[in-house]
């Protein structure tokens, strides 16, 4: 097994911690938080250190994954993505990815999630819980591509986008990059 380091230690941590414990690809060593949290558990797994010591634990055979939410700001996850560490793509046994989709270094497709021949997802995404990436889609670095929602053929959602639960993406659909799109919507 590889070794893995989470950086945020929130509610979107623990759906990854799942993820990454059905892979069975990778030994969770530590998360990184703010200096308060160090100590605490999150679902057996310690804060080790906070943020600023990243670079103490980048070594060749550890990976790491950005763990921090993002529901309107990208921001910190943008921030974080930009440290010249090895991020891992993690992919859920519980999701579908086409052998013939790319999937971008620091993105997690969570459980239940079908990704389609044809689509292109970026770096540092979070492609949720059931959410479909249709053919031929593209998704930006930086989107979160929230529960249940439904980017169908040929849709580019430009970069540091969020696209909310159940949202559906009319076929060819284009999102500008740092768009928000709230969850529920039809969008042409």
């Amino acid at each position: 097994m590889k070794n893995i380091y989470l950086i945020g230690g929130g509610g979107h941590c623990k759906s990854c911690i799942d993820v990454i414990e059905e892979t069975k690809e990778f030994k969770i060593c530590g998360i990184f938080d703010v200096k308060e949290k160090i100590g605490q558990e999150i679902l057996g797994y310690k804060i080790i250190a906070e943020d600023s010591e990243i670079k103490n634990f980048n070594k060749d055979d550890n990976f790491f994954l950005i763990t921090a939410g993002q529901i309107k700001d990208p921001s910190l996850r943008v921030k974080l993505f930009g440290l010249d560490l090895n991020f891992a793509t993690i992919i859920s046994p519980r999701a579908h990815v086409s052998k013939h989709a790319t999937v971008g270094a620091g993105t997690i497709v969570m459980h239940d999630a079908l990704v389609n021949a044809g689509a292109n997802i970026g770096q540092n995404c979070i492609i949720n819980s059931k959410a479909l990436i249709e053919h031929d889609a593209i998704v930006g670095d930086h989107c979160h591509i929230s529960t249940g929602a439904i980017i169908n053929g040929d849709c580019v959602v430009g970069e540091k986008s969020f696209i909310g639960s159940n949202t559906v993406l009319k076929n060819q659909a284009k999102v500008e990059a740092n768009s928000v799109i709230p969850y529920g919507v039809k969008y042409e």
